[in-house]
């Protein structure tokens, strides 16, 4: 069997020009603060919101999904190939409905906007509450054919009579 430690692994990163109008942003409330306030405070906003604006934006994108040997993990949740059900891909179109709409409340939902492409994978585990799992992702297909290959395996393994 080969190794998957490392089969998918991405971030779902803000990418640099989404960086872009935050921080002009905070630079424009910055210098409006700055004009209204003379002496040493006049340089307190640059020093507190830029910094600021940029933590926020490197937090926002700190979210994995990723792949390991046994589980799949998006952020800080993870689940075994054995509860993995059916997975459909979601482009931009379909996406919206099933954030909206259709989003069962139970669900477990990790969507970046700035990523336009999302999986939606159900559970079979019954002992869970959460009927499915919607997340965004830059490489969906690759993805749900990786999930589905590794819970096909994880099935056959833990058949009963094995």
């Amino acid at each position: 069997m080969p190794d998957i430690s490392n089969a998918h692994s991405e971030r779902l990163s803000v990418t640099w020009w989404g960086w872009i109008l935050p921080l002009v942003a905070a630079g424009l409330l910055a210098a409006e603060i700055h004009m209204g306030y003379p002496g040493v405070r006049a340089w307190l906003p640059y020093v507190v919101l830029l910094p600021f604006t940029a933590f926020v934006m490197f937090w926002m994108g700190r979210a994995r999904v990723r792949v390991t040997d046994d589980e799949l993990w998006v952020g800080d949740a993870h689940l075994p190939f054995r509860f993995v059900g059916e997975i459909q891909v979601l482009n931009a179109h379909e996406k919206r409905p099933a954030l909206g709409r259709d989003l069962d409340p139970a669900a477990y939902v990790q969507h970046r906007g700035w990523i336009p492409m999302a999986l939606r994978v159900e559970l079979t585990d019954p002992d869970d509450p959460t009927p499915y799992w919607i997340f965004s992702t830059r490489s969906p297909e690759k993805l749900a054919e990786l999930l589905r290959a590794r819970s096909t395996q994880g099935s056959s393994q833990t058949a009963p009579g094995t």
